[in-house]
């Protein structure tokens, strides 16, 4: 217990020290003077677009788009009652990328205003093709696992398609966006993204329940009165919604779903009335810290968050394999 309070109190702490971190690294450092400058009203008009323009709304939008991640992920691993579940495994990143890549290659330059939009659209035909699909007199996390897979593989073989015969400016575009970055975020942009989020991230934490009867398995869940079959439809539902808004805001940004409910379970346990919270919060982190080190490390070049996302999250997977590997023997 001790150990999870400091953990906790660590990830707290973590938010601000991030945030003033985004704020003050970059290609150019803005020092603790000009930051208090912003507060009396004195700062120079450079100072002002560096900070609140680009740096805080980029922040803040990796911290929502990081929170989103987390619960989806969370949601997505106690449906499915695998620990190595994420979003992806749904196919919703998947049906986003074809989606997207289809406004991208089809409409050229007209698509860029279509493309968040695309990208939400296709992850909810995804989720809804794979659970139509996968029903026969009900469902089971091994059809949707196996149907989901499948189905996002086709979807990855179309942006193959997509990448090999288009144009080179598009399928430059293309690859930028399915890697996944925060770079272009402003308040509009934050604020779509936050009203989004509102509703489904609102009833996943009025599903804490429901979350918690499923991790156990269908025939407990039935034996205590849940609906399964509806409950499943329902929280996959909640899932899409919540990735499908990240995937639209930002592109496809892999692992965070994967690494943040197993970090929030050593910080809060595996009830959801906490674990959904505590994924949000590591969420949040591990797409800040992504982006502040993507955009400063090769100063002034800037990479995709999610490339740096999937430097982590890869050695990250190995370990879970290896950990379940060493737990069977």
């Amino acid at each position: 217990m001790k150990s999870r309070r400091i953990l906790l109190a660590t990830a707290l702490l973590s938010v601000p020290a991030l945030l003033l971190a985004s704020l003050i690294l970059g290609d150019q450092t803005i020092s603790r003077a000009d930051l208090a400058s912003l507060l009396d009203g004195s700062a120079s008009v450079q100072t002002r677009m560096i900070v609140l323009d680009l740096r805080l709304p980029r922040a803040l939008m990796a911290f929502t788009a990081g929170m989103a991640l987390g619960i989806a992920g969370a949601i997505a691993q106690a449906v499915m009652r695998n620990p190595l579940a994420e979003p992806g495994i749904l196919g919703i990143n998947a049906g986003a990328a074809l989606a997207g890549g289809l406004v991208i290659v089809g409409l050229k330059g007209a698509g860029a205003a279509l493309l968040p939009l695309a990208g939400f659209a296709g992850a909810t035909l995804m989720a809804t093709f794979v659970f139509i699909l996968s029903w026969r007199n009900g469902t089971s996390s091994l059809r949707i696992v196996l149907i989901g897979i499948a189905l996002g593989a086709l979807a990855g073989a179309g942006c193959s398609f997509l990448i090999a015969f288009a144009d080179v400016a598009d399928v430059q575009r293309l690859m930028i966006w399915l890697a996944g970055s925060v770079y272009a975020a402003d308040w509009g942009a934050l604020g779509l993204l936050v009203a989004w989020l509102v509703v489904p991230v609102a009833l996943a934490c009025l599903a804490t329940r429901q979350l918690d009867l499923l991790r156990f398995g269908d025939d407990i869940a039935a034996s205590l009165g849940q609906r399964v079959n509806l409950g499943r439809a329902l929280l996959i539902l909640l899932c899409t919604a919540i990735s499908g808004a990240t995937v639209a805001a930002c592109g496809l940004i892999g692992f965070i779903g994967l690494i943040a409910p197993h970090v929030a379970r050593k910080m809060a346990g595996a009830g959801h009335a906490r674990l959904i919270p505590a994924s949000a919060l590591v969420g949040g982190l591990l797409l800040m810290a992504a982006d502040l080190v993507a955009r400063t490390v090769m100063a002034p070049a800037q990479l995709p968050a999610g490339i740096v996302t999937a430097l982590i999250g890869a050695p990250f997977l190995g370990y879970l394999l290896w950990g379940r590997r060493h737990a069977a023997q």
